[in-house]
């Protein structure tokens, strides 16, 4: 109790003089978006963006990061571990601080101790009219503590919303993006709160109607969970919501085998173009071609029915033309590999 109690002084340290506003600005899509790559000491500018943005470390795996001139209301935060064993990172809180967007990640291993760790790690925010996207792409960002949507975005304009279908299971609904079906696009997933946490895609379709997204989230010991999510679909279309530019973009799902081909885009080369190969238990080899093009980000989430969850082994890695995920690695609750799925994202910002 002591030492939750200490954490919880440290957070709340950590915290102060950040808000949170789900009012959106009026303005065109995006409004404002960063990412970065932290390897555990310090930013790596090939996978950061703005180039000053800053991570400041402490307590142990609580993490700040500053996206100079970013500043926006609403929006959501994903973030990916990055360890040679199981970790798993989630957001705690987001919101403006003068001209810029303040972060706080959280990062934890199997039993919830906050253990430090590399991560990866993107904020957006959009709000207005789309303008001319070539795909589709919206977001929420929900509470489950008092039932209400923070902050939403559908680049159609319709309304999206999420139903709690209890043990820590979601409906989220994304109508007017409309694809052919029956699964298009990809999908990462974030758990938003200050005590450990983790969610993941059970299961989506499309159709053209629009998405229908089924979420699930787990305390660290793989319990169900009732907590805070943020929720990001993009099909044909940049994780951030950009139009063109960002043309250099693409993303995969793992469904064991495959997923549909619908699931596997690279903005380069269009559909099926990605590839995937075993490295091992629990671990997948990925390769985007093509898409090498700095500074860029890579997002994971694991989906499938049960409490696994997924990071990266290492940061990712750049050929002449392509970019080399090595490897995308996969747990069950207590930390030992297995073979699961995962929907993993890979963008530029060019």
């Amino acid at each position: 109790m002591r030492k939750l109690f200490a954490l919880s002084i440290a957070l709340a340290t950590v915290f102060a003089g950040v808000t949170v506003a789900a009012s959106p600005a009026s303005a065109a899509l995006p409004d404002a978006h960063g990412f970065v790559l932290w390897n555990g000491a310090a930013t790596v500018a090939s996978g950061t963006w703005p180039a000053a943005t800053s991570v400041a470390a402490g307590p142990s795996g609580v993490y700040t990061i500053k996206f100079p001139g970013q500043a926006a209301k609403g929006g959501v935060v994903h973030v990916t571990a990055i360890n040679t064993g199981p970790r798993f990172c989630q957001a705690v809180k987001w919101g403006p601080s003068g001209l810029d967007e303040i972060v706080v990640v959280l990062c934890s291993q199997p039993g919830g101790a906050l253990a430090p760790t590399a991560f990866s790690a993107f904020f957006e925010s959009s709000s207005g009219p789309a303008g001319p996207i070539n795909g589709e792409f919206g977001y929420v960002d929900f509470n489950d503590a008092t039932g209400t949507m923070i902050d939403q975005y559908n680049s159609v304009g319709a309304l999206n919303s999420v139903t709690p279908l209890g043990g820590g299971v979601y409906e989220v609904k994304l109508p007017g993006l409309s694809t052919a079906g029956p699964i298009d696009g990809s999908l990462q997933v974030t758990a938003v709160n200050g005590t450990p946490a983790r969610c993941k895609v059970r299961n989506w379709t499309s159709s053209p109607g629009g998405q229908v997204a089924y979420v699930a989230c787990f305390t660290s010991t793989g319990a169900p969970f009732k907590t805070r999510f943020t929720l990001t679909y993009q099909y044909n279309q940049s994780l951030w919501g950009a139009g063109w530019p960002p043309r250099y973009f693409g993303y995969l799902w793992f469904r064991p085998p495959v997923g549909p081909p619908t699931t596997n885009f690279n903005s380069q080369l269009g559909f099926g173009a990605n590839t995937l190969a075993g490295a091992g238990v629990g671990l997948s080899l990925v390769t985007f071609p093509r898409l090498a093009v700095l500074p860029d980000n890579v997002q994971v989430t694991a989906s499938g029915g049960s409490s696994e969850f997924c990071n990266l082994l290492f940061p990712w890695t750049h050929t002449a033309t392509d970019t080399i995920v090595r490897d995308v690695a996969c747990y069950n609750s207590g930390g030992a590999p297995v073979n699961t799925g995962f929907l993993i994202s890979a963008n530029s910002n060019a």
